[in-house]
């Protein structure tokens, strides 16, 4: 018996319409990478896929019913990117804008609808029930669907599958990651033919590793990609970048949690990529960075690099988590421009620990790096399973029954209202 009442019988092969629901652009209009990779996955699977990005219709859910009429899914499969847009100041719900995409989807077919994505990801059981959908997958979801579909195809419930979650029903299912990720494929460049590829902002998105072996206190992509490193073989991305440079991509950008973890996987992929002609930018951990790994990523194409030193205060730092210190955050931030490689810096006020003192030290650093872009963003969203989500709840700023799925946001004792009118939040172009 399906979610919702529904009984349904597929034969092996089934046609399934993927659907990217984001339609916020926030800094840039992105590219749905992780339901790219699960339609490539599908597709080697044997089923036939529709895929559908809604960001670039003008009217979504017209484009979902001309979808379902022309492809009759037997599966419905909808990506949530976004829960709510992470702005203490006036925070709005992203995730509502997915309603209406899941009401046309019951209204234009009786498939069951199947959610995923790094918002499903960290509020499984709440969104659910909140979209009415029927089941979600956890985890890597080129593995976790691909399994739904096969007992969705032989008329078995799926509930019960590692990663798998269904509408009404307890139960674990802890996300499930695959052990290595040369196994899964990787988008060709047909799937992006709507694309116009000399779109000035458009920038391919590339996932080389998954998981973050760090433990920043307040974050959750633990809970969307795991702990455990998992690297792509350099070759395999580089094969995979060069088909999208003759496809006439030229931007990519490395959606890796860190790009220099580990390192010597970054400095084969710089070898790589180099001479394929593509321009790209990473996320770097400012740990230690090395100058000869700089002096690649130039040689390979690297333009802008985004530095997530959150804080110029050590103890701050420490206090979250973080590995490295000011000092070198300021080495890597001086190699960089060295190198002529643009740099994008982003300070996080408010975590525990932090006083005027630390603050108005930060905003001089921050100053002091003359860095070509600054973003600055006062209070943190608070993700359930996190450190900083036990801080907040041992301090009285969260409630013991709160799932967090509405945004809650942590600002340490004593800054407010001031901080707010001492920081500008947003983003500052330095040059």
């Amino acid at each position: 018996m399906l979610g919702c009442g529904r009984r349904l019988r597929y034969e092996r092969t089934m046609r399934v319409l993927l659907v990217s629901s984001n339609t916020e652009r926030l800094n840039m209009p992105t590219m749905p990478v992780g339901l790219a990779l699960v339609a490539e996955a599908t597709r080697k699977g044997g089923h036939e896929v529709l895929f559908l990005d809604l960001m670039h219709e003008a009217d979504p859910a017209e484009a979902l019913r001309r979808a379902v009429a022309a492809h009759a899914p037997q599966v419905i499969g909808v990506s949530v990117r976004n829960i709510d847009d992470q702005s203490m100041q006036g925070p709005r719900l992203l995730v509502a804008q997915v309603r209406p995409i899941i009401e046309a989807c019951r209204a234009a077919s009786r498939a069951p609808i199947v959610l995923g994505g790094t918002g499903f990801s960290l509020f499984p059981g709440p969104l659910l029930d909140y979209l009415g959908a029927d089941y979600g997958v956890c985890g890597d979801g080129e593995v976790v669907f691909g399994a739904l579909l096969d007992r969705l195809g032989r008329s078995e419930d799926p509930f019960g599958l590692p990663g798998v979650h269904a509408v009404g029903r307890s139960g674990p299912a802890e996300a499930s990651f695959a052990a290595e990720l040369d196994p899964l494929p990787l988008p060709e460049p047909e799937l992006w033919s709507y694309l116009d590829p000399d779109t000035p902002d458009l920038w391919v998105p590339v996932q080389s590793r998954r998981g973050c072996p760090n433990d920043c206190s307040y974050c959750a992509t633990f809970r969307i990609q795991g702990r455990r490193l998992r690297s792509r073989s350099p070759g395999l991305v580089a094969e995979s970048v060069g088909r999208m440079v003759q496809a006439g991509f030229r931007r990519f950008y490395f959606v890796d949690n860190s790009f220099n973890i580990p390192e010597p996987h970054a400095f084969e992929l710089c070898r790589r990529l180099a001479g394929l002609g593509a321009q790209w930018r990473c996320i770097l951990y400012p740990e230690r960075v090395d100058e000869g790994l700089v002096r690649a990523m130039k040689e390979a194409g690297c333009v802008e690099v985004a530095l997530g030193f959150e804080s110029g205060s050590a103890g701050v730092l420490r206090a979250m988590n973080k590995r490295y210190t000011p000092a070198q955050v300021r080495a890597t931030a001086d190699l960089l421009a060295r190198f002529g490689i643009r740099r994008m810096g982003f300070l996080l006020l408010g975590m525990p620990g932090e006083t005027r003192e630390t603050v108005e030290e930060s905003l001089a650093f921050a100053d002091s790096l003359h860095l070509d872009m600054l973003r600055i963003t006062v209070g943190v969203r608070i993700y359930p399973g996190t450190p900083l989500a036990r801080i907040a709840l041992e301090q009285g700023a969260i409630d013991p029954g709160d799932d967090l799925f509405l945004p809650r946001f942590y600002v340490a004792p004593g800054l407010e209202p001031w901080i707010h009118k001492r920081v500008q939040v947003g983003v500052t172009a330095k040059r």
